[in-house]
């Protein structure tokens, strides 16, 4: 009866790789509208601390080939190293609107989200663009969510994203994991059910969108605070696009525990956000059942053949054909050692309720939100 299970979920996760192969090539076949109008755009980014890579990421942000738009950075205290890269940015790009913004502590739990409620209390225009600050972007990308939001019925967009790892092996494993099982989950999300959901790095808004939405204080105890912000768009009937401009996502250098914390902590936020999406997680890992079930039934070795080609395609779909990734197609080989790793995180993503998030404990509650640890 478990080689029975173990080969119905392998089989499952077969359709699983076809689905993700048809979802990227639908995607792909999207292309970024004309643009024809330059609506105003303020820019948010929350900061904590002078992370590797932090000035390149902003000066990408300074140097948008578009006419109108305003840069507004939040740190939570006045000695954030973050400040000082900042101000050397405002120096050096004189031309460019750029504000900065001390918040001080939040009162609830998201300090993200209370930074970009600040934020946008101060922000000038109607259009928003909420960036991480390990994002790095082309001049142009501005220029293509503004013409995405020429259609009146858009509300918001979110970014995919082409993760770039630091010099860490563990960073590695995530970022191809990212490029390849997490996207593909991203893409077949939208192919069957349509966006309602949006992706944290990077969001584009309207004003109205957002207080429709109730604003940030809709969303300020969630830890999954850039889903529950899609889905409730999605909810108020504003329309809700995974943009076709693809970010970099630049995860950093992280040893083994830190990277484990980071993966649970995500994991268990998925499984509170939306629970059976989550269970569903068990047909994106093809290569990890395909081996239970020839531990389970050795003769039954050559269903490994099918599943490593089909995860392969389903890899390449995502990771090259939508992201252009460089990293996987240079380190493909680390695929299904990522694919284990990320089989083993989700299984005990299952047990435990807390997480550590910058050196706090929290607990995750049933319904996505969280709060800190006594």
């Amino acid at each position: 009866m478990l080689a029975l299970a173990l080969l119905a979920l392998v089989t499952g996760s077969l359709v699983y790789c076809l689905l993700t192969i048809a979802a990227a090539v639908r995607y792909s076949a999207v292309r970024p509208p004309e643009l024809h109008a330059t609506p105003p755009i303020s820019v948010l980014k929350p900061l904590a601390g002078a992370e590797d890579g932090l000035e390149e990421n902003l000066r990408t942000f300074f140097e948008q080939n578009y006419p109108y738009f305003e840069l507004l950075f939040a740190v939570r205290s006045p000695e954030d190293p973050a400040i000082a890269i900042v101000e050397r940015l405002r120096a050096r790009y004189r031309g460019i609107p750029a504000r900065l913004i001390v918040t001080g502590e939040p009162p609830y739990p998201n300090a993200k989200v209370y930074s970009l409620d600040r934020m946008l209390a101060a922000a000038s225009h109607d259009l928003v663009v909420m960036a991480d600050s390990d994002i790095r972007v082309t001049p142009d990308m501005l220029s293509v969510i503004a013409a995405e939001f020429e259609d009146p019925a858009l509300g918001l967009a979110t970014c995919p994203y082409r993760a770039v790892p630091g010099p860490s092996f563990w960073s590695t494993l995530e970022a191809i994991g990212l490029n390849t099982e997490f996207l593909a989950g991203v893409l077949v999300a939208r192919m069957l059910d349509g966006m309602k959901f949006a992706l944290g790095p990077t969001i584009a808004a309207r004003r109205e969108t957002l207080a429709r939405i109730g604003g940030f204080d809709a969303v300020k105890d969630y830890l999954a605070e850039d889903f529950v912000m899609g889905k409730l768009a999605a909810a108020c009937g504003d329309g809700v696009i995974l943009s076709s401009y693809v970010i970099e996502h630049h995860i950093g250098a992280q040893p083994f525990a830190q990277n484990l914390r980071h993966r649970l902590r995500w994991n268990r936020s998925t499984r509170r956000s939306r629970p059976w999406g989550y269970i569903g997680q068990f047909f994106t890992n093809p290569l990890p059942l395909a081996l239970l079930l020839c531990a389970a039934r050795p003769a039954w070795w050559p269903v490994l053949i099918p599943t490593a080609v089909l995860r392969a395609v389903a890899a390449w779909a995502a990771s090259g054909h939508v992201l252009h990734d460089p990293l996987t197609r240079r380190r493909w080989y680390l695929v299904p050692l990522q694919d284990v790793a990320s089989f083993a995180v989700w299984i005990a993503g299952f047990f435990g309720n807390t997480i550590l998030w910058r050196g706090r404990k929290y607990y995750v509650l049933p319904d996505g939100r969280f709060q800190p640890a006594p």
